[in-house]
């Protein structure tokens, strides 16, 4: 467990200073996979407006390529992926349990709390680090901060509605044109024009 653990504050020193000094918020650092088809995964955002474009994961992705490999905290080969939270995001940070309050919220328990391993609810208030969560079925629960494992948001209407639009500024536009039947035949006609 401690070279989890020595990794993940490996990580976090190299990655979350990087990702600061660009004006984003680290949300979350994940290594996923197994030696030689690991990814390392990097959720960031614009605190502005809780998401990052194409653009700007591409630069947080060329500013960390050399500290990374300068450090080589992992020992086998992966890939390296940045991306934005999403909308049904993860909750890292005790700022997103008060900022994504009255939203529904699936999380793993460890260790287990009344029995459970995992919870479902609407984030209520969080004091003392203590998280209230109301269980449709059974009301209010009190659920330790520290028990939190895993937490991630359920994508429901109210909570689109909650979340800035997507900004697809710099993505790629598709356009299709329509293709002409008569192809063939306003080339040849073209060409006839053309020896006239």
């Amino acid at each position: 467990m401690t070279d989890t653990n020595d990794l993940a504050a490996k990580l976090d020193a190299i990655i979350a200073p990087v990702v600061a000094e660009l004006g984003f918020d680290l949300v979350r650092i994940q290594l996923m996979g197994k030696a030689g088809d690991m990814t390392l995964q990097i959720m960031a955002e614009d605190p502005k407006t809780g998401q990052l474009t194409l653009a700007e994961c591409a630069a947080i992705s060329r500013a960390l390529d050399l500290p990374l490999e300068e450090a080589d905290p992992i020992e086998s080969e992966y890939a390296l992926e940045v991306s934005s939270p999403g909308i049904d995001r993860p909750l890292t940070r005790r700022a997103d349990w008060e900022r994504w309050e009255g939203h529904e919220v699936r999380m793993k328990l460890d260790p287990v709390v009344d029995g459970r391993n995992r919870a479902h609810g609407v984030i209520g208030a969080l004091k003392d680090d203590i998280l209230t969560l109301d269980v449709k079925t059974i009301g209010p629960i009190a659920i330790p901060f520290a028990a939190i494992a895993s937490a991630k948001l359920v994508l429901t209407p109210k909570l689109i509605a909650a979340t800035r639009r997507i900004d697809s500024d710099d993505a790629d536009e598709v356009i299709e044109e329509p293709e002409d039947e008569n192809t063939d035949d306003n080339a040849a006609s073209n060409d006839n024009t053309a020896e006239d």
